[in-house]
């Protein structure tokens, strides 16, 4: 007699180890426990007793059970054995789960990160977490075409942020590549995108590169009424025209005011991981006037760890956004001028109004790749004379800038 869905719901065991098995035919019967209520299916193979597990209750209704059964039934009348079918799915499901877009995007992140600087392996598994896995990161790697990824691409390109939906791009091909080398995927379909988003055309930082201009806002930096620290860093910034980061996270261990120098650590640095462990400290000759600017600061910082702490605690920098909150208390727009416009107005007004600096010298002091053949030579103590002229050199060109003073170019040992 086939079992009802009545009787189904309201068995249960006689005991706390008993068995109960309450047949519906086919083999199929339901085996009731203390622990729950669970779908079986005897059946022979191969002159072997067999029992296979067709689901438990109430998760598995007994329509669904009995079709489990019936599909068990044809199996067996086609010579094959219903359980080891099962296993067989179990791992196609369980490779298809290992092999999801999101899976190996997150092997390949864990396989390269250690070779990786902190910040890169962060951003990228961040980008994907964000833009990626929401859209196809439960696909299997082989069944993602390109018409796909292209439309996941295209919803990060219509908020606007071109450059973002370039670099999933460049992932995207990463992952593919991984794919194929581990053997998940065939091709790389990624490969077929080239071309396909809107291109994106960087946009440098907005900086002033007039000396009239430069020397007008000179002189309202000196003119700013908020904290010191946060005068004596916007003063700083264009004295040094160090990367912003590394201004506003600068620590007192690195200034040697005796030799005239701040040494910024290797990992500090934006270099790839090998550099930023293995590297040698970025090296900046210190002018008079930074000097003066230091031991002013002194007093109000120098018991911690940095040259201009947080505002709302000494253990941690100021903020990234101080430097720019200033200029904008100045009336310099982000479209005008940004804290890592100072980089920019030394290197142009370095080129074009002070003369005989050699580019190799400006590029290494701007912690850039060197290109020229005494590029790494400029970047470490070969050159510190030099280098020290040309920071003095840069400091006094500042200083006539801000007096209004007729602007001769300058010339400076090589």
């Amino acid at each position: 007699m086939a079992l009802t869905d009545t009787f189904v719901r309201s068995a249960k065991p006689r005991g706390a180890n008993s068995k109960e098995k309450y047949t519906d035919g086919g083999g199929m019967y339901l085996l009731v426990m203390s622990s729950g209520k669970y779908w079986r299916m005897d059946y022979r193979f191969s002159g072997k007793r067999k029992t296979l597990a067709l689901g438990v209750y109430p998760e598995t209704s007994i329509v669904k059970a009995r079709k489990r059964r019936e599909a068990a039934r044809e199996l067996l009348a086609e010579g094959l054995d219903p359980s080891a079918a099962k296993a067989e799915e179990r791992q196609i499901q369980s490779a298809a789960a290992a092999n999801t877009f999101e899976a190996v995007a997150r092997d390949f992140h864990a396989t390269k990160a250690a070779g990786w600087s902190e910040g890169h392996a962060t951003k990228w598994l961040r980008m994907n977490e964000l833009y990626l896995f929401p859209q196809i990161g439960a696909l299997p790697l082989k069944s993602i075409k390109t018409p796909t990824l292209l439309a996941a691409l295209r919803k990060v390109e219509t908020k606007g942020i071109l450059s973002t939906a370039q670099d999933l791009q460049a992932m995207v091909g990463q992952v593919f590549r991984f794919g194929i080398q581990t053997g998940r995927c065939e091709r790389n379909p990624a490969t077929d995108l080239r071309g396909a988003l809107k291109p994106h055309v960087a946009k440098h930082f907005s900086a002033i590169l007039d000396p009239v201009d430069a020397g007008a806002m000179l002189r309202a930096i000196d003119g700013y009424t908020g904290q010191p620290a946060t005068l004596a860093a916007l003063k700083l910034s264009a004295l040094f025209f160090q990367r912003p980061g590394n201004i506003r996270a600068m620590e007192w261990a690195w200034v040697d005011v005796d030799k005239k120098l701040l040494s910024i650590p290797a990992k500090e640095m934006k270099s790839t991981l090998h550099a930023k462990l293995n590297g040698k400290a970025h090296l900046v000759p210190l002018a008079r006037q930074a000097i003066e600017i230091l031991n002013s600061i002194k007093p109000l910082t120098g018991h911690g760890r940095y040259v201009f702490p947080g505002a709302r605690s000494t253990d941690r920098p100021m903020s990234d956004g101080t430097i720019n909150a200033a200029l904008r208390r100045l009336d310099y727009g982000n479209d005008e001028h940004v804290a890592h416009g100072f980089r920019a107005m030394a290197r142009t007004m370095m080129a074009e109004r002070l003369s005989g600096i050699p580019q190799e010298m400006v590029e290494a002091q701007l912690g850039h790749g060197k290109s020229g053949p005494l590029g790494n030579a400029y970047d470490r103590s070969e050159y510190m004379l030099q280098r020290q002229q040309m920071m003095q050199t840069w400091a006094d060109y500042l200083d006539k800038l801000r007096i209004g003073a007729d602007v001769i170019p300058l010339r400076t040992g090589t």
